[in-house]
């Protein structure tokens, strides 16, 4: 009797444990799931639940209550410090969306270009630049880089370590590139930049603008600082000005440092902005790469065009690069017509793009980089840069495929 009992309570207490086990099996925290890209825009970062509130408020507060442990500057929650909520949800968003640890976002693309610098260039260094850069970052370093004691030289990125070992110094620090350049869409030797730059010990810094962790994320060949003027395709909407540094955590936080003590601090209600713009990141820059492609092939089969730059063409030099690097070209075309008056034409003739600066917005814009966005580059640095005066300049935004099309052959039927 003894023992029938025993075996009894035996089989009772392993119906207990495996009654329980399925309990803790429902009840526990599952395992994170790996989700693509435009899952990551719409639910990294996000603080929900507060007051029930799906979605994350705007903390307008410029100060918090002070925490009695605070022994750190840094860490004191204040909009100027950087890490109030808005703020937080953003650096985790961009992280998640460039594959970095860690992310910072900023005022605007030049506080985040020249905080970054700042941050990794002190008095007597000096940092190898792509030539044919952004204007505001060109402008930056030949009219200001020297009171800070930074010295540069720009190189051409597309070639190979031969021509950058010409430039290099004992005190070269950093090498500076974009994922594409502005305006003309040509492409860095970008594996050969890391591998150079590994091999030097340098530091290695790519503005991504153009192209956004939707169609390429550096750090996954190797760059060590990606940058992004997120006032562009990354928030889309034309209605604020942001910028961000992504990479790894012993990066970025000196450079947050810097920022806290420089200022370009984001304000909170442009946090929202950006956050919300984000989340349809994937949408947008799908859209934009098919219009990129459409309009590029219309306008190189076009006779009154002179000539094309876009990465998905198989004539753009760097295409198989690109093809190998990216995961879609993004929505900027540059193209030259044949003089500046036929290109004056057909910008006062467009309909939909806007003939403005800027680019990545939701809305087609248009310009001509000579007398825009690259004014204050002399005439010799415009050659450099691949830039005419009957150079054209072109963000698609997202409107549908066919208008854009039409719209072009319109303007481009008295030419």
């Amino acid at each position: 009797v003894h023992f029938s009992a025993s075996k009894m309570i035996r089989r009772c207490v392993r119906q207990c444990q495996a009654k329980a086990q399925k309990v803790a099996t429902k009840t526990q925290v599952p395992v994170e799931l790996e989700t693509a890209i435009g899952t990551k825009a719409v639910h990294a970062g996000e603080i929900r639940g507060i007051e029930g509130a799906l979605l994350t408020p705007t903390f307008s507060s410029a100060t918090y209550l002070l925490k009695p442990d605070v022994s750190d500057y840094h860490s004191i929650k204040y909009i100027r410090l950087n890490n109030t909520p808005n703020h937080q949800v953003l650096d985790k968003k961009i992280a998640a969306l460039e594959n970095t640890e860690a992310a910072l976002v900023f005022a605007s693309g030049m506080a985040a270009i020249t905080t970054t610098m700042m941050t990794y260039l002190k008095a007597g260094d000096h940092v190898l630049v792509q030539n044919g850069v952004y204007g505001g970052t060109h402008t930056w370093l030949t009219h200001e880089a020297h009171n800070f004691g930074i010295e540069f030289d720009f190189v051409d990125s597309r070639l190979g370590p031969s021509e950058w070992q010409a430039k290099l110094k004992p005190n070269t620090k950093v090498f500076y590139v974009e994922g594409m350049s502005n305006p003309c869409l040509r492409i860095a030797n970008l594996p050969g930049v890391v591998s150079f730059a590994k091999a030097n010990n340098l530091l290695t810094m790519i503005d991504n603008t153009f192209l956004s962790p939707y169609n390429f994320r550096p750090t996954e060949i190797g760059f060590d600082l990606v940058l992004h003027s997120c006032t562009k395709f990354m928030n889309g909407h034309q209605d604020i000005v942001a910028g961000s540094v992504a990479g790894k955590f012993d990066l970025v936080e000196p450079v947050r440092h810097m920022l806290n003590h420089l200022g370009g601090s984001i304000d909170p209600h442009a946090c929202t902005s950006l956050q919300r713009g984000l989340k349809t990141l994937a949408l947008r820059m799908r859209q934009h790469n098919q219009n990129g492609m459409a309009v590029a092939q219309f306008l190189e089969s076009h006779p009154a065009v002179k000539s094309v730059s876009y990465p998905g063409l198989a004539s753009h030099p760097q295409h198989e690069l690109a093809k190998s690097l990216f995961d879609g070209y993004g929505g900027m075309v540059a193209f030259d017509m044949k003089t500046k008056d036929e290109a004056s034409i057909l910008l006062s003739r467009l309909q939909i793009p806007a003939v403005t600066v800027s680019l990545g917005a939701c809305e087609s814009l248009v310009t001509r980089p000579e007398g825009s966005t690259h004014v204050g580059l002399s005439k010799e640095e415009q050659e450099i840069a691949g830039i005419s005066e009957s150079t054209v300049r072109l963000s698609l935004g997202i409107e549908d495929t066919e208008d854009l099309l039409n719209d072009l052959k319109q303007a481009i039927s008295v030419l």
